[in-house]
């Protein structure tokens, strides 16, 4: 492991990883444990900051370029941001089923599947975990 190698990326590269891997762990928590606590929901909102930030910094990282200054894993955070809202709107309205599929879609298309994609070979997350 290279931890160092997170850290001499410019920014927000290391914040955005950072807090990806605290919504991972968060995630993981609220996947776990029970529903409808006042602990899920003070997680639930720092999850949902969490994700927020890695959606809005991915913009500004700019490192695997295919559609001009862009690629696809920026699509996921559009998909990502518009899916927090959708989720919270849902349960305000109560509709419960709805959002826990949203949240838990979000939790393996967000952060599962992007983060698979950072484990590529010459992406910064590779060079950290396997040098």
């Amino acid at each position: 492991m290279n931890i160092e190698a997170l850290f001499i990326e410019n920014n927000p590269i290391p914040s955005h990883a950072l807090a990806a891997i605290l919504a991972l762990f968060l995630g993981i928590l609220q996947l776990t444990r029970k529903k409808g606590t006042a602990p899920h929901k003070y997680i639930g909102y720092a999850w949902v900051f969490l994700m927020l930030y890695v959606s809005i910094s991915s913009f500004f990282i700019h490192e695997l370029r295919i559609i001009g200054e862009f690629s696809p894993i920026h699509f996921l955070s559009v998909f990502t941001i518009g899916s927090v809202i959708y989720a919270i709107i849902m349960i305000r309205r109560g509709e419960i089923t709805k959002h826990k599929r949203t949240m838990t879609l979000l939790f393996y298309l967000g952060l599962i599947l992007t983060g698979a994609f950072t484990l590529l070979p010459n992406r910064v997350m590779y060079t950290v975990l396997f040098g």
